[in-house]
């Protein structure tokens, strides 16, 4: 007979699948969960994040004493809280008499936190794609490309796959999916949860201790337990989804939705798993609903890229949260914590981020992330801000995709070129050009649009590194066809406004 097992389930963990639990004997082995400041306040995290997180954990835990397991739950304001994991994992040790279990968590600083536990660890097998086995994808290639990657995960699902070939004929429909949205009446939003009296009690306590954090907590919607995160999929499956690919690039000004579907949060936490999301999106491709540049779309976002960043995080260790390729040193500037700006689209992206612990994906890059990137900023202080912010941003997912993706830290590991854009990309995917002080067409002066000096600033600055990119070579011939005196004031400009910038001015 096996022995009795202390479970440890960390708050992004709530599977009933996951590793540790599914060979876990109710009436034998006890489950333990806490809430603690420790993991609450690395970074400021945002107030929905937080008190989604603990309402989330707490309905977890009520729905494993519902299968019979005893559950050791330790509430952030209990008096005998240890005030972190590591602490909370020996005083149920103490209490029981039994060794803890647990599945890895997914963030560097809490492994390290618990390392000197008498543990054992699980690998975290709800990824369709385990960490040795990217290791073995990537171990005999020159180049990490996500395309040739997400290709495999397709042929190891089988989704979207038809007689060993893509759904289709082809395997990437990203050329159907970069369309500007058009200002309707007609799109549906998301499935929104009103509290119930689980969450308001997490709301109480989240005001009393976190209110100082920056974002607003209310009002709070979003789903925080599995029957929930069920109807949002399903929601989101028969009315967005449809037209999901077609405008995933796009962005409108008081449009925080448009028909994406807030469904990572609920993947990261554990509460809906990758394959049935996917599965779910392919029964409406099969079943004539939903076309198939949308569907592969939103397929590839889960068993392709989130997937692939998830693989870098465990290849790369926790070293990779250092990267700075680039050398980039600027401090976040005052924007990005709700300050004054006169740039349409930062006051619209980071307001939301504020208002609703989310922007998608296009925002967090192409607005915040290729600022952030054209003015210097230094790229841990960026990661640092996108794990605060977002509902769905833990670290093996945000770290990645910030460092790697955004801010082209990692000197390139996971793109091949840094995804940074003048106003004329923002003009053309959004409507927020049109009413910002700036004016998007000008290049130079006054009310020039920021993004465009600091465009060719930067191609400038970093020409080293970036003129041999294929990719990048027709930016650089542009850049020298321009007369070089205008060259000349795009460069004056441009030093000028990146100091304005990093001396934190209103910009």
């Amino acid at each position: 007979m096996e022995k009795a097992r202390l479970i440890v389930v960390f708050g992004d963990q709530l599977s009933d699948d996951l590793a540790s639990l599914r060979g876990a004997v109710p009436g034998r082995d006890v489950v333990m969960m806490a809430e603690v400041v420790s993991e609450a306040t690395p970074v400021p995290h945002h107030p929905q994040k937080i008190a989604l997180v603990f309402a989330a954990m707490r309905k977890f835990a009520a729905r494993l004493e519902r299968r019979g397991f005893r559950v050791l739950y330790t509430r952030l304001d209990d008096p005998a809280n240890a005030g972190s994991l590591p602490a909370e994992v020996l005083r149920r040790m103490a209490e029981t008499g039994l060794d803890p279990l647990a599945v890895l968590p997914g963030d560097w600083r809490l492994r390290a936190a618990m390392a000197a536990l008498p543990t054992e660890w699980l690998e975290d097998d709800r990824f369709l794609c385990g960490s040795a086995d990217f290791a073995a994808w990537a171990s005999d290639r020159k180049s990490l490309r996500m395309e040739w990657f997400y290709r495999e995960m397709r042929r190891k699902t089988g989704l979207l796959m038809e007689a060993g070939k893509p759904a289709g004929g082809a395997w990437n429909y990203d050329h159907d999916n970069r369309n500007a949205a058009k200002r309707d009446l007609l799109r549906p939003a998301p499935l929104r949860f009103p509290p119930d009296e689980v969450v308001e009690e997490v709301l109480d306590l989240v005001a009393a201790r976190f209110g100082s954090h920056f974002g607003k907590l209310g009002p709070f919607a979003w789903p925080t337990d599995r029957d929930q995160a069920l109807e949002a999929m399903a929601h989101f499956m028969a009315h967005s989804l449809p037209r999901f690919g077609f405008e995933q690039d796009a962005m409108l000004a008081g449009e925080p939705f448009l028909s994406h579907s807030l469904l990572s949060p609920c993947l990261n936490l554990g509460l809906l798993s990758p394959l049935e999301v996917c599965r779910a999106a392919e029964a409406e491709f099969q079943a004539g609903r939903a076309p198939i540049a949308s569907v592969e779309g939103f397929i590839r976002q889960i068993i392709g890229w989130r997937e692939y960043v998830r693989g870098i995080w465990a290849l790369k260790g926790p070293d990779y949260l250092a990267s700075n390729a680039l050398g980039h040193d600027a401090p976040l500037p005052p924007v990005y914590w709700g300050g004054p700006t006169k740039m349409a689209c930062m006051k619209d992206a980071v307001g939301q981020t504020r208002d609703l612990a989310y922007a998608h994906h296009i925002q967090r890059l192409m607005v915040t992330g290729n600022f952030a990137l054209l003015a210097g900023v230094d790229p841990e202080a960026v990661h640092r801000w996108y794990l605060a912010v977002y509902i769905d941003a833990f670290e093996w997912v945000e770290a990645p995709n910030t460092l790697g993706m955004s801010q082209f830290a990692d000197g390139g590991l996971l793109g091949s070129k840094p995804y940074v854009a003048s106003g004329a990309y923002i003009d053309r995917m959004s409507d927020y050009c049109g009413g910002c002080h700036y004016k998007v067409k000008e290049k130079v002066g006054v009310t020039a649009c920021p993004f465009n000096l600091l465009y060719w600033e930067f191609l400038d600055r970093h020409r080293d590194r970036f003129q041999g990119n294929p990719r990048m070579a027709q930016m650089y011939r542009t850049w020298d066809k321009m007369d070089e005196a205008h060259c000349g004031r795009v460069l004056i400009e441009g030093r000028a406004l990146r100091a304005r910038i990093a001396a934190g001015e209103v910009v």
